[in-house]
């Protein structure tokens, strides 16, 4: 029988990363360099593996493979993704990442073997005068864009937007991006590690060498619509009872809600779709119906689709994602 499963993370080491997925999660990174800690992974670069029951130290994928429909559910399990379509990630940037583009669907399969990567951020932490990059100045055209690589310029056409902890962040593949300094996110993204630098600063790693770019693909890729203006996602917040359930998100990759919950919240599953979530405040329980499972901030879960209601006992803040 399947149950809420408590899932592992993979840590990733970055040159720009830091300490905060410990000091706020008590995560044990392997270095002060930790830039990721990949929450719900099922992919060939990170593999999550069960904390909790009877199928403790099995693979996401694995989990997948015995159960299939019964954890996917019947509606995703026909659309036949070919692969778990979800990636969950926490990403500590104590240094700003390069600025960077995602491939489309298309273009990632021809190019890469992989899907592309739409992706949304909700914003946990940010230091006082802290920045993100999102899209470019208005009126910037491809060839502005090619003469400002090609004379050192880019970051004068570059779009940066203030950034504080509760800022949503919706990045459509094709869109040009980069978390700055001071900012710890959660991200959820489709199931992909491709990613075509476009600027990294101008930095080097310890032993004096910069990281690769990937300045052809990613102009294959962008998109030079104008974005200004329009960066952050306001949601719709529906009030229930002492809770409140944001509406952050639907796409048809995703749908995110962030729940604040001062009681219980019921949730319901009929058999069709999984949900992911991310606790990223308080502490508490979920409820099932053969028993409950005690939760933490910087607890990420997979609940499988045949589980029916299941509550989320707090108090808490959560991060549910799903596919419609």
């Amino acid at each position: 029988m399947l149950y809420p499963l408590k899932m592992n993370p993979i840590y990733k080491e970055a040159i720009w990363g830091g300490e905060k997925l410990r000091k706020v999660f008590g995560k044990a990174i392997p270095s002060c360099h930790t830039g990721e800690s990949w929450e719900i992974a099922c992919h060939q670069n990170g593999m999550s593996l069960v904390a909790n029951g009877e199928l403790e130290g099995k693979s996401l994928k694995e989990v997948l493979d015995i159960y299939g429909e019964e954890a996917l559910g019947t509606e995703i399990w026909k659309r036949k993704y070919g692969k778990f379509p979800l990636l969950v990630k926490i990403i500590d940037a104590s240094d700003k990442l390069s600025v960077q583009v995602h491939p489309q669907d298309e273009y990632a399969k021809i190019h890469e073997g992989d899907l592309g990567k739409t992706e949304m951020w909700i914003v946990l932490d940010a230091k006082p005068d802290a920045k993100l990059i999102y899209g470019l100045k208005a009126g910037i055209s491809k060839n502005d864009f090619e003469i400002a690589i090609e004379e050192g310029s880019l970051e004068d056409v570059l779009n940066y937007v203030d950034v504080k902890k509760g800022d949503v962040f919706f990045i459509p593949a094709g869109t040009v991006h980069a978390i700055g300094e001071g900012i710890l996110i959660a991200e959820i993204q489709q199931n992909s590690d491709t990613t075509y630098r476009v600027y990294d600063w101008n930095r080097t790693d310890d032993n004096g060498n910069s990281r690769e770019l990937h300045i052809k693909k990613a102009l294959d890729v962008i998109s030079f619509s104008n974005l200004a203006g329009k960066e952050k996602v306001v949601g719709k917040l529906v009030k229930e009872g002492k809770n409140t359930r944001n509406y952050l998100i639907s796409c048809e990759y995703f749908s995110t809600e962030l729940l604040e919950i001062h009681t219980e919240s019921k949730e319901s599953l009929n058999g069709e779709r999984f949900n992911l979530l991310i606790f990223i405040e308080g502490e508490g329980s979920l409820e099932y119906k053969n028993g409950y499972i005690s939760f933490k901030a910087g607890d990420s879960f997979f609940i499988p689709a045949s589980i029916g209601d299941y509550f989320i006992v707090g108090p808490a803040k959560v991060i549910k994602t799903y596919i419609e």
